[in-house]
């Protein structure tokens, strides 16, 4: 909302100023020598609870309508002797609303009594009509103004309201995707580094003994890591500019590149049982994103923590459900990244809930470890 170039106080000088020079002049026209100074003090006295009218609107009107009894006294003006109490009614129904009606009746009353004690006018007659609509006049147009400012105000309230609405959901919507993006960077850089470790470790224990079979790990361990540099480069594809266009966006991960997951564990010597439903596709983007990388990371929790050289994973589906399961026949230990306390679990935990899922990872009964993930198989991007 705007604000008035000039001060209130100046405004409610020049208001005060101008309702004494329109009585005064009056008064001037009317009397033929010089007017009484009783006549121009109660008019200028009249005038001054316009000063006071935005401070105190009610005792501004009740000291007009009194003082109009002194101007009545000791003058004979009447077209211009209601200018103030006209301001000051004004001013309390503008500042109270509706709820300045109530000084409508005793206003009246008012009015009513000063035409029956100074009025040359019958009291039925239009003369007193236009007196009395000079109450309700100014009353109502108080009233338009004061509910015409309350509704623009709202209508402010309401804009900056859905602003910081559409804010707060943009902030939201940042933190949601900086999230993804550090939990996939999380999933690749750790399954990669693993992976890796692992095979580093086999190519040099047969550096000497099995030069091929070391050269045929070294060349796993470029493929892989190659893998893993170009999904983080298509991960981080989403905050280049626009006029970016160097290296191309690889394609998000999916379900349906299991395959490659599976063979990069086998050549980290850990065998991979893959068995996936094909009723299970067609599926949106997001949850074969999301059903991607739980299994990742199960995996790379087995390559690193369980001790074990198999693992299986079951994906299918159950109405509108994706079920995947991911079970190893490890030591049987709880390792810290598997508790639900550690990056691991907790994760695959907020993956699954940030697409609408389910997750649940524990320890087998009969020795392992398994990770059980319900997916909503509806959800589109």
């Amino acid at each position: 909302m705007t604000r008035s170039l000039v001060p209130p106080r100046v405004l409610d000088v020049v208001a005060a100023g101008l309702c004494a020079a329109a009585m005064l002049v009056e008064l001037f026209r009317l009397e033929e020598g010089e007017p009484s100074v009783a006549a121009v003090a109660a008019i200028v006295l009249a005038c001054l609870p316009v000063l006071i009218r935005r401070q105190h609107p009610e005792l501004a009107l009740v000291a007009a309508m009194v003082l109009i009894f002194a101007i009545t006294e000791t003058s004979r003006i009447a077209s211009t002797i209601a200018l103030s109490a006209i301001v000051c009614g004004y001013a309390l129904a503008s500042a109270r609303g509706r709820k300045a009606i109530w000084s409508v009746p005793p206003v009246m009353g008012t009015v009513l009594l000063i035409l029956a004690t100074y009025s040359s006018y019958p009291l039925l007659s239009f003369d007193t009509v236009r007196n009395l609509a000079l109450v309700l006049l100014p009353t109502a147009l108080g009233v338009i103004a004061h509910d015409r400012r309350e509704l623009l105000s709202g209508l402010v309230e309401r804009a900056e309201t859905a602003e910081r609405t559409r804010e707060e959901e943009t902030r939201r919507r940042v933190g949601e995707e900086r999230l993804r993006i550090a939990r996939d960077v999380h999933d690749v850089v750790a399954h990669a580094m693993v992976a890796i470790n692992v095979q580093a470790g086999v190519g040099a224990h047969l550096l000497e003994r099995d030069p091929a079979q070391a050269r045929a790990t070294l060349r796993d361990i470029k493929r892989v890591s190659g893998e893993a540099l170009g999904d983080l480069r298509s991960m981080l594809g989403v905050l280049r500019g626009p006029d970016d266009e160097d290296a191309p966006i690889r394609p998000a991960a999916d379900l349906s590149g299991l395959d490659d997951l599976r063979d990069g564990l086998a050549a980290a010597g850990v065998e991979v049982d893959l068995r996936i439903d094909p009723d299970t596709f067609p599926l949106p983007a997001p949850i074969g994103a999301t059903g991607y990388r739980i299994v990742q990371e199960a995996l790379t929790n087995v390559l690193r923590h369980a001790g074990t050289t198999s693992a299986r994973v079951r994906v299918g589906r159950s109405g509108d459900r994706v079920l995947i399961e991911v079970e190893d026949d490890g030591s049987g230990t709880t390792p810290p990244d598997q508790t639900g306390s550690g990056n691991g679990v907790r994760g695959m935990r907020e993956r699954a809930a940030a697409a609408g899922g389910t997750l649940e990872a524990g320890p087998r009964p009969e020795g392992g470890w398994r990770v059980a993930a319900s997916l909503p198989a509806g959800v589109t991007a």
